[in-house]
This record gives structure tokens, C-alpha cells and sequence, in this order.
């Protein structure tokens, strides 16, 4: 019932791609699983209709213990069900999530490897939602405070000192640098800085997940 407005793509094209996609939602299949999905007219179509169903989805399937490493025939018929549907499936054990939340990092750590895995269910879940959205997060690390920021993968220094304010951007001059594994393993600003790891970069840096940060600006 919705307006579309020809783009790049012809009135008779898209309406012909409309139909089909009508058809193939009318049958209860979702638009991810559109034959189309990854064609040029559908992206020109789905500007306009920004359909639920042609989101990225991630199903997270709730297990025991056991289905961890192996997967239970629950899992299976999800995943089966999520290819179809051009989607993916992640697995994570509620109680094992809720016992690592009163551990220390150590013992959350040893409790992970005992179960084979690298990182927590929850974790992986943000980690991959973070992927798909194409975001990254880079760190302000002051006296008072430790901030993660969020912004789109490839964004440039002024444009990621924005998100915290825009006159950041505005006067950019440049940004102080440490990667996130550099202040980790020189155990902080001070020691990295002793070891030389913090660099100045300028306007065309692209900004890297991870990235412990400290801008200069003048406006």
C-alpha cells in the first residue's frame, strides 16, 4: 500500500520487482530469503519500504551445558531454518551467563576454557550484532573516567570525535593514540607512553576498534 518512488532504477523495473516480492511475502516467507535480496533493485526498493524482514537478524538459541560444543537437534532444526532465511545462529547457556557474572575476569576466564569456549555467549552475541551493524568502539580514558564510543567502522578522527562533541570535529588538530592491545599490554596510558607506543595522528586517520584516544582541538 506504500508509495515507491523510482531511484536509479526504472518505474517498470521496480514495480516488477515489487510484485515479485509481494508474492513471495504473501507465501509467509520473510524478505531475506527474497531471491532478489542482494540485487541493486530490491537495495533501490527497500529504500522506500525499509521492510522489518530484510534486517539482519541473529537468533540466539538458549542451551544446556551439553549443547555448548555439540549441537541438540533444536539447534540444528534453527539452524536449518536460519540459512533459509539468509540468518545466522549464535549459542549461549543462560545459567552459565549468569554464574560468570559474579566471577572475577581470572576465574570467568578458566570457567570459559573448562567449556571449551574463548568468550562468554553474550559477549560473542554483542561482538558479531557489533559486526553486522559495521560498528566500532574507541576509548577516552581520563582521571575521573573510562568512556567507549561508538561509531561506523571507517569513520576518520574529526568525525569520530563528533560523537562526543561537535566541536571536536570543528577544531580537530589531532588526536593522541594508543591501540587498545598497546595499553593493555604496557598496563596503561603512562606505560605506553614509556614505551612509545602512543602515536599523533592528523585528520586523515582512520579511527581503529579498540583505539584509547585523546584529541587536541581549538575552536
Amino acid at each position: 500500500g506504500k508509495e515507491v518512488k523510482a531511484g536509479k532504477k526504472g518505474a517498470k523495473e521496480l514495480f516488477d520487482m515489487a510484485n515479485l516480492l509481494l508474492e513471495h511475502l504473501n507465501e509467509g516467507k520473510t524478505a531475506r530469503s527474497f531471491n532478489e535480496f542482494e540485487s541493486e533493485t530490491f537495495m533501490e526498493l527497500n529504500k522506500e519500504l525499509r521492510l522489518l524482514s530484510a534486517k539482519d537478524v541473529i537468533y540466539a538459541a538458549n542451551v544446556d551445558e551439553d549443547a555448548i560444543q555439540n549441537d541438540n537437534e533444536y539447534v540444528k532444526t534453527l539452524k536449518e531454518y536460519a540459512q533459509k532465511n539468509n540468518s545466522e545462529v549464535m549459542k549461549l547457556c543462560s545459567k552459565i551467563e549468569e554464574e560468570l557474572i559474579g566471577l572475577d575476569d581470572l576465574e570467568a576466564k578458566e570457567m570459559l576454557e573448562s567449556l571449551g569456549a574463548e568468550e562468554s555467549g553474550l559477549d560473542a552475541i554483542i561482538r558479531r550484532s557489533f559486526a553486522k551493524l559495521n560498528l566500532i568502539s574507541y576509548f577516552t580514558a581520563g582521571v575521573v573516567e573510562v568512556r567507549a564510543w561508538t561509531i561506523t567502522n571507517g569513520w576518520k578522527a574529526p568525525k569520530a570525535a563528533s560523537v562526543i562533541h561537535n566541536d571536536f570535529e570543528k577544531g580537530f588538530i589531532r588526536a593522541e593514540v594508543i591501540s587498545y592491545d598497546d595499553f593493555i599490554e604496557c598496563g596503561g596510558e603512562n606505560g605506553a607512553k614509556e614505551a612509545g607506543k602512543m602515536r599523533l595522528e592528523g585528520k586523515d586517520y582512520i579511527v581503529q576498534d579498540g583505539d584509547v584516544m585523546h584529541f587536541r582541538f581549538n575552536v
